[in-house]
C-alpha cells in the first residue's frame, strides 16, 4: 500500500519505518529542510533501539523515503497519517495549530479518496473538527480515522511490531477494512485490533497514559509514606505487587515521571474536563504528587548537607528522561540540576546517549564525563537519576577511591541498601 507520514518525529519515525518494514511504500514528510537532509543521508534525529538499522534497509530497498514536498506525498498516498506534534500550550491545553495546518495541506493535496490518519495525540471530537478543515478545500471523498499511538520510548520498535492492541476510531466500513490491511502483518498471531468512534479512540489514550501516571504517583505517594513510618518501600512493593490483580508494572518508586506525554497528556486531560464542567480530583492529585516528588527528593540532598550546597561537587549519572532514550523533555534531571546549580554547586553529567541534548538545554553551566566514573572524580556525591543498565553494578571500590566522598542519592532505588552501605557508602533513597 501507498502510504505517507506527515511529521518525522518521534511518532512519525518510528511508524513510517516500521510500516515499510512489512512492505508498504511509505514517505515520511516534514517541512523541516535540514531534517529531511540528514535522514536522506542516514543521519537518525532519535535515539530509538533498532530503528537506525530500520531506516537504513527500508531506505536501501526502496520501500521508505524522505520529503519536504507533501503535496506529491499525499498525491501518491491512498493513506495519509498525520503524525505531528501538539504541544501543550501556556493553559494546558494542546496546541492543535501544526495539526490543522496539516490536515489543511492534505485537503489542499487530495486528488482521490484519502484515508486520513491521525496519530497525534489531539482531545477528543478533533476528529470531527479536522472533517470540518478539509471539507472547506475539497470536495474528494476522503474518511477519517483516529490511531492514537501506544509507543514506549526505548521499546517503540518492537511495540510497533508486536502491539498490545491497535485502537481504530472510525465509522466508515471502508476505512476499517483498508485499517485492518495495514495492520494485518503485526496480527499474525492475534488480532488485537479494537474498533470504536473516533471519539472513544481519542479518549482513549488519554485515559491509557492518566492512568499509568496514577500507578507511578501512587507508589511513590506509598514509598513517602513508608519512609515518614520506617517501612522499606521495596519490601512493600513486593507484597503488594505480588497481586494478580495490580500486577508489576509502572510500580516502582522514584523521581516521577517525565517525558514528552505522560505530564502533557495529564495536564491536557485536566484542561479537557474542567472545560466540560467537571473537576478531575484524582488526576490533579497525580500530577500534584509527581510535581512534589522532585522537591522532596532534592530535599533529601539539600537536608544532607544542612540546606549548603554551595562548592560542592555532584556526578550525574543518567540525564534522559528514562533509559533507552536520548529524551530529556520534562526530564526530572533538569529539574534536579538547576536546583542543584542555583545553590552554587558544580556537576559533572554522564549519560550513554543524552549528552548532546544537555548542552543544548545546560549548555556550559555543567561539565560532561566522558564516562560514569570519570563524573565521579573528586566529587561530593553521586547522583542516580537514570536507571541505565550500565549503572546497576558499578565498581563500588573504585567509586570510593575517586569520589571525594563516598555518598549516593539513589532517585530510582536501583541498588540494594546493605550493598552499598556494607562498602561504606552513605546511601540515601526514596522510601527509607
Amino acid at each position: 500500500m501507498n502510504i505517507c507520514v506527515i511529521g518525522t518525529g518521534y511518532v512519525g519515525l518510528v511508524a513510517g519505518t516500521c510500516l515499510s518494514d512489512v512492505g508498504n511504500n511509505v514517505i515520511c514528510v516534514d517541512k523541516d529542510q535540514e531534517k529531511i537532509k540528514s535522514l536522506q543521508n542516514g543521519m537518525i534525529p532519535i535515539f530509538e533501539p533498532a530503528l537506525e538499522e530500520l531506516i537504513k534497509t527500508n531506505t536501501k530497498e526502496g520501500r521508505l523515503s524522505f520529503s519536504t514536498d507533501i503535496e506529491m506525498a499525499v498525491k501518491k498516498s491512498t493513506v495519509c497519517f498525520i503524525a505531528v506534534g501538539t504541544p501543550q500550550a501556556a493553559d494546558g491545553t494542546c496546541d492543535l495549530s501544526y495539526f490543522y495546518s496539516a490536515a489543511e495541506e492534505i485537503a489542499k493535496s487530495m486528488n482521490e479518496y484519502k484515508v486520513i490518519v491521525n496519530k497525534s495525540t489531539v482531545p477528543p471530537n478533533s476528529a470531527e473538527k479536522i472533517a470540518e478543515v478539509i471539507k472547506k478545500h475539497t470536495d474528494i471523498e476522503f474518511d477519517i480515522v483516529s490511531n492514537p499511538e501506544f509507543l514506549k520510548q526505548g521499546t517503540a520498535v518492537e511495540n510497533f511490531l508486536s502491539p498490545d492492541r491497535v485502537i481504530i476510531g472510525t465509522k466508515s466500513d471502508k476505512a476499517r477494512e483498508i485499517m485492518r490491511e495495514i495492520y494485518s502483518p503485526f496480527m499474525r498471531s492475534a488480532d488485537r485490533m479494537i474498533f470504536m468512534d473516533t471519539t472513544s479512540a481519542e479518549m482513549t489514550k488519554y485515559a491509557s497514559n492518566a492512568f499509568l501516571a496514577t500507578k507511578i504517583s501512587f507508589i511513590n505517594e506509598i514509598s513517602n509514606i513508608c519512609e515518614k513510618l520506617g517501612a522499606d518501600i521495596n519490601m512493600v512493593r513486593l507484597g503488594m505487587t505480588s497481586d494478580s490483580r495490580i500486577g508489576k508494572q509502572f510500580l516502582y518508586p522514584g523521581i516521577g515521571y517525565g517525558g514528552s506525554c505522560f505530564p502533557k497528556d495529564v495536564n491536557s486531560l485536566i484542561s479537557i474536563a474542567e472545560k466540560s464542567n467537571y473537576n478531575p480530583a484524582i488526576i490533579k492529585a497525580v500530577k500534584q504528587t509527581n510535581d512534589n516528588q522532585r522537591k522532596l527528593f532534592f530535599e533529601k540532598i539539600s537536608n544532607f548537607y544542612n540546606g549548603d550546597l554551595k562548592e560542592k561537587t555532584f556526578a550525574i549519572w543518567g540525564l534522559s528522561f528514562k533509559p533507552k532514550t536520548n529524551d530529556m523533555r520534562e526530564a526530572p534531571s533538569v529539574t534536579i540540576i538547576n536546583k542543584l546549580l542555583e545553590k552554587g554547586a558544580t556537576i559533572k553529567a554522564y549519560d550513554p546517549k543524552a549528552i548532546t541534548n544537555a548542552k543544548s538545554i545546560f549548555g556550559e553551566k555543567i561539565s560532561y564525563a566522558q564516562n560514569s566514573y570519570e563524573a565521579l572524580e573528586n566529587a561530593d556525591a553521586m547522583i542516580l537519576l537514570t536507571e541505565w543498565n550500565e549503572f546497576r553494578f558499578p565498581d563500588l571500590d573504585k567509586m570510593k577511591q575517586l569520589m571525594k566522598s563516598p555518598v549516593i542519592f539513589d532517585a530510582r532505588n536501583q541498588y540494594k541498601k546493605e550493598t552499598i552501605t556494607n562498602k561504606g557508602f552513605k546511601y540515601i533513597r526514596q522510601g527509607n
